[in-house]
């Protein structure tokens, strides 16, 4: 099989040649307007972030399997692959440890303002007239109640390390649900009772902006926000404005809207002590990228074998 790795280079380190590859490319990057030309002779597209839609589909009638390298696969049109018959495959909870680590890891730097008192270090510490410097009030994390939206396999164990930590959870229903299913909390009683709110859903049309001006503002005044799923589930203005106003005590977004962001993006360029913002990052421990090439090899051999598995078409 002709194989092409559209996006390579979002890797850590390189994907080995699969044994099933007659042919072999894994380009570093693919803009939009290259995805065409990239894949017109492949049976095999993998892609991590570039999307291939209904239009580019419709020019590519080799193509028979497209390998996301990653677990969320908004980038590829579902609906399209399926008219088309092309078999669409995933690499479903290999992340789950590192992304559920992250964020244990985040409510410690923003409930402890590591980052503040990292600062304060230098530029205070060596001026104090004792062997402390005091500042933003110190939190634990034992008592606290953490909302978390997204019960799948990186929703669930955030919730198992942070019950280890004698943390309350509270997994919110759907925002507007008209019933409230059994171990879930209405969204809006989430808001208002989370210490801090971690997403975890997929990105969809009733997703997009799920946290906006309007959720802020029903928060618990200082609440946090931890964003590692997909940047629009949240109108970044709205997380901006919330920092500004002291309503979001801090927020940890390892994703933005637009990835990579301009220069220029203002979250890039906030100041506010107790805002953690990642490239990204939170699902590459080196263990998670191990899982991630060997599921991404094991399902372009099974799809070679008819046995096709993780298949989300």
């Amino acid at each position: 099989m002709n194989i092409v790795f559209l996006d390579g280079a979002s890797l850590p380190s390189a994907l080995p040649r699969p044994a099933q590859a007659s042919a072999w490319t894994a380009r570093e990057t693919t803009r939009p307007d290259q995805v065409l030309e990239a894949l017109a002779d492949a049976d095999v597209a993998i892609t991590n972030k570039v999307r291939i839609d209904r239009a580019t589909l419709a020019q590519l009638p080799r193509l028979q399997l497209i390998c996301v390298a990653a677990t969320g696969y908004d980038c590829v049109d579902i609906a399209a692959c399926r008219d088309q018959g092309v078999t669409v495959c995933n690499v479903p909870a290999y992340s789950a440890v590192s992304v559920a680590e992250s964020v244990i890891g985040a409510l410690f730097a923003l409930r402890r303002h590591l980052l503040a008192y990292r600062a304060a270090s230098a530029s205070r510490w060596p001026q104090s007239s004792h062997f402390c410097v005091h500042g933003a009030p110190i939190q634990d994390l034992q008592g606290s109640t953490l909302g978390i939206v997204g019960r799948g396999d990186i929703g669930s164990r955030v919730a198992r390390l942070a019950k280890a930590l004698d943390i309350t959870v509270l997994f919110a229903e759907h925002r507007g649900a008209p019933q409230v299913r059994a171990g879930y909390t209405s969204f809006e009683e989430v808001l208002a009772r989370a210490d801090a709110l971690t997403l975890h859903c997929p990105l969809t049309a009733h997703t997009r902006y799920l946290i906006g001006a309007a959720e802020i503002a029903r928060m618990k005044p200082g609440a946090l926000l931890i964003n590692t799923a997909r940047g629009a589930l949240v109108d970044e203005n709205a997380v901006l404005d919330g920092l500004a106003s002291g309503r979001l005590g801090g927020a940890a977004l390892d994703v933005l809207h637009v990835e990579p962001p301009q220069a220029d993006h203002p979250l890039l360029h906030c100041e506010h002590p107790n805002l953690l913002v990642t490239p990204h990052v939170a699902w590459a421990s080196q263990s998670s990228v191990a899982r991630l090439k060997a599921v991404l090899a094991a399902n372009i051999e099974a799809f070679a074998a008819h046995r096709p598995t993780n298949v989300v078409t």
